[in-house]
Order: structure tokens, then sequence, then C-alpha cells
């Protein structure tokens, strides 16, 4: 804690001036004018009056306007909850609808999910949830403070996937042999995910600046000493992260419990069923982080498929390249993830019974 307290001391530079500029909230109380149309779009501005329950404005009514944009905005009505960009200097205000307030739903969601969490999964299931939280702890107050200050993405990420692999799977499988072998099986597997990707990026010349915020990310690095081109990276490692430790853990628990029911099994055929169980999972496990990345970039893939670029060009662009290696790199990890694993399991499951060894 002292760690994390330390490291999110520093104070971050601004990239835009918001100096005045706050994000309030409020309710529509009435609609001035309206902007849908009898086809149900919206063309222009809405014009409203917004009752403002926080900020220096709080309890006065508001005229503003909303933006039919999808991006920002909202399309409002009486009674709805909206998020209002406020610049307020003495007594002139103005303002704008940035969004619907959705602060709550969020949050609602979310405790919605620990708890099913919690009832489905029982005393397991809310270690889970405990792991949940902490790894996102870890990302939001570890990872981003540390890539912030100049640390190395890659390292940073490889340190934050070792941390909470160690609590996640405490949590789970307390202090046992089980623990350790998940834990350095899914350890290996991003690593290996790590380094599949460093050989495909030497290989086709598509780095961590070749993404299409670029332009945004060289102003960050001109002021705060961020390596940009490792964020593509460590992003990996940490997409990476939740299914190579399922497959570890799975693998930990199967060959724990064969080797509990048949002691005298040798490390022979425990490597083999070691092996026959990982490969059931590979298939599906791999596939599962292909269809994710690949979900990611839906929008691309059906613009690309509309203009029906050329393969020469659809091939060899950047976005594709990038989808492409995250897919398989991530699947090198979960693939090469399994014989480490059970070859951990194996030896640290019949250490102790030199009869064993054979």
């Amino acid at each position: 804690m002292l760690f994390v307290i330390r490291i999110n001391q520093g104070e971050r530079i601004a990239l835009v001036n918001r100096e005045g500029q706050t994000f309030e909230k409020g309710v529509v109380t009435q609609i001035l004018q309206d902007n849908l149309q009898p086809d149900g779009s919206r063309v222009g501005e809405q014009r409203v009056v917004v009752r403002m329950t926080t900020g220096v404005r709080a309890g006065q009514e508001l005229e503003t306007t909303s933006s039919s944009g999808f991006l920002f905005g909202a399309g409002c009505t009486v009674g709805m909850h909206v998020v209002v960009m406020q610049s307020v200097a003495g007594e002139s205000t103005i303002t704008s609808i940035y969004s619907q307030d959705r602060e709550w739903v969020i949050y609602g969601f979310a405790a919605a999910y620990l708890l099913v969490l919690c009832l489905v999964g029982g005393k397991q299931g809310v270690k889970g949830a405990l792991g949940l939280v902490f790894t996102l702890f870890c990302i939001l107050f570890v990872y981003l403070p540390l890539v912030y200050q100049g640390w190395s993405p890659f390292w940073v990420a490889v340190f934050i996937c070792v941390v909470t692999t160690l609590v996640t799977m405490y949590l789970i499988g307390g202090p046992t042999k089980k623990t350790l072998v998940a834990t350095g099986g899914t350890v290996a597997g991003v690593i290996i995910a790590g380094i599949a990707a460093t050989v495909f990026s030497l290989a086709t010349g598509i780095t961590g600046w070749n993404v299409s915020d670029i332009k945004s990310l060289l102003t960050l690095a001109s002021t705060s000493g961020v390596q940009v081109g490792g964020l593509l990276f460590s992003g990996l490692l940490i997409s990476s992260l939740g299914a190579v430790m399922d497959v570890a853990m799975s693998i930990g628990s199967a060959i724990a419990e064969l080797h509990a029911q048949n002691p005298a099994i040798s490390r022979r055929d425990l490597f083999k069923a070691g092996m026959h169980v990982g490969r059931d999972m590979m298939g599906t496990d791999s596939n599962t982080l292909i269809l994710a990345f690949a979900g990611g970039s839906v929008s691309m893939l059906v613009l690309d498929y509309a203009y029906a670029l050329p393969y020469q060009q659809i091939i060899n662009s950047n976005n594709i390249g990038i989808a492409i290696m995250q897919g398989l790199s991530g699947s090198f990890g979960i693939v090469l993830a399994v014989p480490v694993t059970v070859a951990l399991a194996v030896l640290l499951y019949t250490w102790s019974d030199p009869a064993e060894k054979r």
C-alpha cells in the first residue's frame, strides 16, 4: 500500500486546458426545441432546461443544448438524468449536454455481476470476486502510474501479471502445490505470448507506433515520457492473462486430482494424462482469445468488407496486422503454457516420493 500511495503522488501534466470547466449532473425538466425527425433520426440540436444537482449551479435551472452526435450529447427526454459540461466565469455560465448519466447503472451492473458470482460460486465465487477487484486495482493504481512515469510498459505488464496471478491463485487454491503450478504456468504462458509478439513485430515491422491513436500518444510521450512503443505489447500481455490463467489452473487442478486418486501413477503416465487434458482445452481457449480480438475489430472488418478493399491492402494494413498479432501471440501463450504447466505439475506433485521418479 505504501508503494501504491508513493507512485500515485506525482502530478500529471495537463494535455488540454480545462481550467474552469467541470462535468456536473442534472435532470432534464423541459424540452424547449426538439430535434427528433419523423423517421426517428435526430438532426441539429435540442434546446432543453436542466435542473442542476451538483456544482456551483446546483439547484438552478439552466437552458442548454444537446447535440445530435453519436459520441457526445443525448436524446433528452423530460426526467432524464444527464451530465452537463459546464464552464463558469463569474455570473456567466456556458453549458452543453455531454451524455446521459450512466454512473450508477455501471456500478449497478458491476455489483450485480459480483453478487451473481458470489451466489453461484459460493466461497470460491467470493474469492474470485476479490481476485477480480485486486486485478482492477493493480491496473488502475499500479500499471497506469508506472507507465506514465516512464517505466517500460512491457515489464510493468509482466510485473502486474505475476502479482495478480499470485494473489488470484492464492485466493482460489490457497498455499498449495496446485497454486504454485498454476502460477508458474500462467507466468510462463504470458511471457511466451510476449516473446511471440516481439518476434512477429520484428518480422513484420509492426510496432507500438503503428496504432490508430498515435498522434495523441506522441503528444503524451513528449510531455510525460511514456514509452509509447511498448504499450501495444503490454496490452497484449494483460489481455491474454485471463485465458492463460484459466488453462494453467484447470490443468493444475486436473493433474492434482489424478495424482490424489492414484498416488502410484508414474511421472510418464501422469504427464500423458495431463497433456490429454491440456489438448482438450487448447482449441477452445485459443479460439476464445482469437474471437475476443476479432470481436474488438468487428467495426473495422465490416468497413473493409463494405469498401471491397483489395486483399493486398487488407492483409498488409497495420490494423489487421495488429489484430492478427494479438490473437496469434496470445494463442501461442495458451498452447505452450500447456506443456509447461503439465511438466511443473508432474515435477512438484511427485517430488517427495523417490519411487515415483520414473
